[in-house]
């Protein structure tokens, strides 16, 4: 049995004071998440050393990005020995808005995902198509290739990977993947990963992202391969996401 995640994406949203209360009224709330479920959030990097010097252990904190490089003359960049220092233990690597926005590669990705298992991180790798791949029926073709960031691994290094699933053309937009057409690339993403891996694929957890919401949630986690899910804008409001955290137990 694979414990779900339910991590809450901030993005750039939020002041210190707002996200501060944010954090706050979700942890408030620990005594109701389900024991199956691992609670995330994973604020703007200002505020990771605040949240997190807060020790509350029923909600990891975890960074929305890092740099492809460990050290350097890289103005603006945060690495993962930087994140690590604030005690910081996962990273969510290869966001789409990360890919699309600022042209981040697979090789980009891959080089990040390699130096967050490096420093004993866990990488929340993401995969997606866009609409238009998913209308030419490229949509399992694209994932195969955003995949390869994680195909090269050490077995011993692969356990520790999570992979979130998110339809580019469902983030955002108000549009969801049904849980049908999620259950189908969560069952083809494990299966693809099966092939290199094996067995222990079966305690891999794959995460949906895509305008989840309390009232899609628990049909969507309900599929065999959906083991959580990378929320976005409902994780900014406390009731919501407490709602989505309980759909997933």
């Amino acid at each position: 049995m694979r414990n779900k995640i339910v991590a809450g994406n901030w993005k750039m949203n939020g002041t210190f004071e707002e996200s501060t209360n944010l954090f706050n009224a979700i942890s408030e709330r620990k005594d109701e998440f389900p024991k199956s479920v691992e609670v995330m959030v994973a604020p703007p990097y200002l505020y990771l050393k605040s949240l997190k010097d807060q020790k509350v252990d029923d909600v990891v904190v975890a960074a929305q990005n890092c740099a492809d490089k460990e050290k350097g003359a890289y103005t603006g960049e945060v690495s993962v020995s930087m994140l690590k220092s604030v005690g910081i233990k996962h990273v969510i690597v290869g966001h789409s808005e990360r890919r699309i926005i600022y042209g981040e590669s697979i090789k980009d990705v891959s080089e990040k995902v390699v130096l967050v298992l490096q420093n004993d991180m866990i990488p929340i790798v993401c995969v997606g198509e866009e609409l238009n791949d998913r209308q030419k029926g490229r949509h399992f073709k694209i994932i195969e290739e955003q995949l390869d960031s994680v195909l090269n691994l050490a077995p011993e290094l692969f356990e520790k990977v999570v992979i979130a699933y998110e339809p580019v053309w469902a983030i955002g937009t108000g549009e969801t993947a049904t849980p049908e057409q999620a259950q189908e690339m969560h069952r083809f993403i494990r299966q693809k990963l099966s092939d290199i891996y094996g067995q222990l694929v079966q305690t891999t957890r794959i995460l949906y992202g895509g305008s989840v919401k309390p009232d899609n949630a628990e049909e969507i986690f309900s599929k065999p391969d959906v083991d959580g899910g990378l929320v976005g804008g409902a994780s900014m409001n406390a009731d919501n996401f407490l709602a989505i955290i309980k759909a997933a137990g």
